[in-house]
Formats: C-alpha cells, sequence, structure tokens
C-alpha cells in the first residue's frame, strides 16, 4: 500500500472528528448564549442594619456578614478553610436551612431575570428546579448559588465532543485524545510527503 492510499485512509478515518473539531471551534468562537448559561448567580443582598461585634476568638480566619432576605448572616472560616454559616445569637452552627428559606433566598435572587428563571417550581434539599428548567444550587456554608439549565448541558455536550470526550470514562476518554492528536500528525506529515513528491515530480517533467 503506497503513502497516497494510508493518507485516503487516515483521512476517512479522521473525517468525524475533524468535522465534529471544525463545527464545535466555530461554536467556542461565537459563544452563543455563554452569558446567561454560565451566569454568576448570587444571592441578593441589603444594606446592613445592625452592628456585629467580632467575638474574641482566633479560631477564625475569615468572617462574612451579610444582609438577605432572610436577614443577617454569619459566616466564618476556620483554619482548615471550611466554611460555616453560625447562629449570630448562639454562636452554634446552622446545619442546614428550612425549605422555606431555600426557596426565599433563591426566588430572590432570580426576580431580576424572570425570562431565563421564571420562578421556583419545586424542592429538593438546597437544589430547586424552576418552571424554565433552570436547576439552581444553594451553598449554604457560603452564601452562594451556582445555576445550570438545558442551555448549560448543551455547551458542556460540544466541550466533551471537541476535546473527543465521548464516553465519559476518563481513561478511554484520554486514550481518544492523544490517538486523535496523533492520527491529525500522521495524516498532516502524509500530506506534506506527498506534496513534496507531486512537486518534485513536476520539476522533473
Amino acid at each position: 500500500m503506497n503513502l497516497k492510499n494510508y493518507h485516503n485512509y487516515l483521512g476517512f478515518i479522521m473525517l468525524l472528528p475533524l468535522i465534529a473539531w471544525a463545527i464545535t471551534g466555530v461554536f467556542f468562537f461565537i459563544k452563543p448564549g455563554y452569558s446567561e448559561a454560565y451566569e454568576q448567580l448570587a444571592i441578593k443582598t441589603y444594606p446592613s442594619i445592625n452592628s456585629f461585634t467580632t467575638p474574641n476568638t482566633n479560631q477564625w480566619s475569615e468572617i462574612k456578614i451579610i444582609h438577605s432576605i432572610l436577614g443577617e448572616h454569619l459566616l466564618v472560616k476556620n483554619e482548615d478553610n471550611k466554611w460555616s454559616h453560625l447562629d449570630r445569637a448562639t454562636m452554634q452552627i446552622i446545619e442546614i436551612p428550612s425549605e422555606q428559606q431555600v426557596e426565599a433566598l433563591i426566588q430572590d435572587a432570580i426576580k431580576h431575570n424572570t425570562e431565563r428563571y421564571g420562578n421556583v417550581v419545586s424542592l429538593d434539599g438546597l437544589t430547586v428546579l424552576t418552571s424554565t428548567q433552570i436547576e439552581i444550587t444553594l451553598n449554604w456554608p457560603q452564601m452562594s448559588l451556582y445555576q445550570q439549565g438545558p442551555d448549560t448541558e448543551f455547551i458542556d455536550t460540544m466541550y466533551q465532543i471537541h476535546y473527543l470526550k465521548w464516553t465519559g470514562i476518563k481513561a478511554v476518554d484520554n486514550v481518544l485524545g492523544v490517538v486523535g492528536l496523533a492520527l491529525v500528525i500522521i495524516l498532516a506529515l502524509l500530506g506534506t510527503i506527498l506534496s513534496f513528491k507531486r512537486y518534485s515530480s513536476v520539476n522533473k517533467q
């Protein structure tokens, strides 16, 4: 089998991933819908109305006071860089909020963009689902939110396709990635060699 045949066969083998790379590459260049899909949704805060005296303790490396629709929140980070949500009156850790508190916090956070988020329709622990199929999760110790929807999942899928993460098995996908890059290099080398051969043949004629 000559080099031309090898080049043709490799070209056919690489046709699908090359098309996938081209389409997803254009998508990542344009980035349609990125701003909403990966919006950094945040707890809505209000001006603090009460003064707070920091306890005389060296067990915390950082302290945050946040005023939300629920009132004042005391967040502390210990020496292990782990955040905790404390009751200001008792200074005890509040492990989890009530369902009503979770819904109130998230509903208040999303009302600025009802076109995307709609309204909370169901709740499972610290995660809610909205009427527009957006899933929002509350990180209670840090009072932060993470949101994802069908558009986020679509963009993540495009990312997986672009980087040959097709099986979801890390070891297999790593092999696919290396093999794909190796085949591209071999294809380019064969094409270069064939081009030089054609150039030499033309000059000899």
